[in-house]
């Protein structure tokens, strides 16, 4: 197998990587040139085994997996990726729950310079076979739980498939390779392969919002120095911090924010392959866990099963991305668990993190905190989309604009989205917000959620806020659904709290007092379950038309 062209050559970046044969250069090459440095995501872990290998790094289903360990299994998994033809600018699609071969197939990849292409968890058959398609993949990696949909997705795309926790056929298993038994039979390789910095490590694809899904290709420099930033400015993680691992780990933000950076400095992970809040604090509890890293909706899962429970894990502080985190839930689990929530914000785009409540001084709630290090970030005019044009007044309202280390190399073969996203050298994030005189950031909300009734706009996430504050409301989205008379009608769809139930017309009534009268939500619909996508991010584009009148 021809391993396929870095995806650079698909997307705006530097130039692909430098020779490996120490061959001569001018000294223009020297000044302009790509140089000899290399950098991979994968000294992530094989650095730490190296150092610490008895640290224990994964907890899972009641086994402790060391760094060294799970370096050695990662190294065999390289080796049968190699055997396979698998190389530097490979891209190998997996379809692998939080379980420890996620961390073990990622790695193993990286170890030989192919790109990792992460796939949703929740994705159907046409989905799957629209990412392997799209990404060029040259294999994909399914756990043998999803094969239902991963495997016709490969057959029909043509990528060869291998299976990982999958029985032997003589078990009764499927009469399929299994990346476990050409580990065992492959040599491991002895060192992972050296890759220019801004080569490619990961294609990660978005929710896909408006059209098909896009893939935003990663650098090994974004990737590590989002881990280092982090741990420097954001994070008191330590080596004895044991951090919960509930995050989808084939998004960004479980990606980065736990496992990245859990073992850069030695930490374990407790891994739970399905949210559950029951099942999570009592793996809090059993592990000790230190450190809490969420979306909004898991916040909210815990607090109901802290009404239930007086277990608690000795945490030390918690981490809530993804969403908006209403204050009155960060305040509720602060007092429940006896930990602080600090807040951050980021996009798949830049990988992920934008700015975040650092743990090394007073939290702002209501804001997202200061920007990473090296990441520039403005507000600029939400209007002008053909240029970036900058506010410099403190607190001006408008779009998020980023640039820095943290960025995307691009849209895999996607010139058009990247000239739509990068405007000016500035990456605009469609979220709408305010920077005040301190560097604080605030995320108002994504300009295509802005409701305007009557000419008036709103923005769901303020309403949002009031509603869950109300003591029988669990959860609750802000929309706005289309209206001949005013535009827009603003609506709410809000889940109760254990054991609540709640009256719609009362509570509009409720929010009502407390909002400016544009801002109230008309109707207020009780819903057992809000959309969730794989991540645990609400899906409130599927909200308008779910309740929408029928004229």
């Amino acid at each position: 197998m021809t391993p396929t062209p870095d995806p650079s050559a698909d997307s705006p970046g530097p130039a692909p990587d430098a020779p490996a044969d120490g061959s001569a250069r001018t000294s223009t090459d020297a000044v302009d040139g790509p140089g000899f440095g290399t950098l991979s995501a994968a000294s992530l872990l094989a650095e730490t085994a190296r150092r610490h290998p008895g640290y224990p790094a994964l907890h899972f289903a009641g086994t402790t997996t060391t760094y060294g360990e799970l370096w050695d299994q990662t190294c065999a998994y390289a080796g049968a990726l190699a055997a396979r033809g698998i190389g530097r600018g490979s891209r190998v699609a997996m379809v692998v729950p939080n379980v420890p071969d996620f961390a073990r197939v990622y790695y193993a990849a990286l170890s030989v310079g192919a790109v990792v292409v992460p796939i949703h968890l929740l994705f159907r058959s046409g989905e799957i076979e629209f990412v392997l398609r799209d990404s060029r993949a040259d294999l994909v990696v399914a756990a043998a739980p999803l094969l239902a949909e991963a495997a016709p997705a490969a057959e029909r795309a043509g990528v060869p498939l291998v299976t990982v926790l999958a029985p032997t056929a003589e078990q009764g298993g499927p009469a399929l390779p299994r990346l476990e038994d050409e580990a065992a039979a492959a040599t491991p390789v002895e060192r992972h392969t050296a890759v220019h910095p801004t080569s490619a490590a990961t294609i990660l694809y978005t929710s896909g919002t408006t059209g098909l899904p896009k893939g935003a290709v990663g650098s090994h420099l974004a990737a590590v120095e989002q881990v280092h930033c982090s741990l420097i400015d954001s994070f008191d993680l330590r080596h004895d911090d044991v951090v919960f691992g509930g995050l989808p780990l084939f998004h960004a933000f479980g990606q980065m924010a736990v496992m990245n950076c859990a073992f850069r400095v030695g930490a374990s992970v407790v891994l739970l392959p399905r949210f559950d809040p029951d099942q999570a604090l009592e793996l809090l509890v059993a592990h000790r866990a230190t450190v809490f890293t969420a979306v909004p909706t898991m916040f909210v899962g815990m607090l109901e099963v802290a009404r239930r429970s007086d277990a608690r894990p000795p945490l030390r502080y918690a981490v809530s991305g993804g969403a908006a985190l209403p204050i009155s839930v960060l305040e509720e689990f602060a007092a429940a668990y006896g930990a602080e929530v600090h807040e951050g914000y980021g996009l798949t785009e830049t990988s992920p993190s934008v700015s975040f409540n650092t743990v090394f001084e007073p939290i702002r709630p209501g804001t997202v905190g200061r920007p990473m290090w090296g990441v520039d970030v403005a507000v600029a005019d939400a209007v002008i989309d053909h240029e970036v044009h900058l506010l410099s007044e403190p607190g001006a309202l408008g779009e998020i604009v980023v640039r820095g280390h943290n960025l995307l190399k691009g849209y895999l073969g996607r010139p058009d989205a990247d000239a739509a996203a990068v405007v000016d050298g500035w990456f605009r994030t469609g979220d709408l917000g305010t920077l005040d005189a301190d560097g604080i950031l605030a995320i108002t909300d994504r300009k295509k959620d802005m409701i305007i009734r009557n000419g008036y706009n709103v923005y769901p996430t303020e309403v949002e806020a009031t509603l869950v504050s109300h003591p029988d409301v669990a959860l609750a989205a802000v929309f706005g659904v289309a209206d001949p008379v005013h535009g827009q009608e603003i609506h709410a769809a809000v889940v109760p709290a254990d054991g609540r139930t709640l009256d719609a017309d009362a509570l509009a009534a409720w929010v009502r007092e407390r909002v400016a009268a544009f801002k109230y939500p008309r109707v207020v619909h009780v819903v057992d379950e809000l959309p969730l996508g794989p991540s645990g991010k609400l899906l409130k584009r599927e909200l308008p038309a779910r309740f929408a009148p029928v004229h």
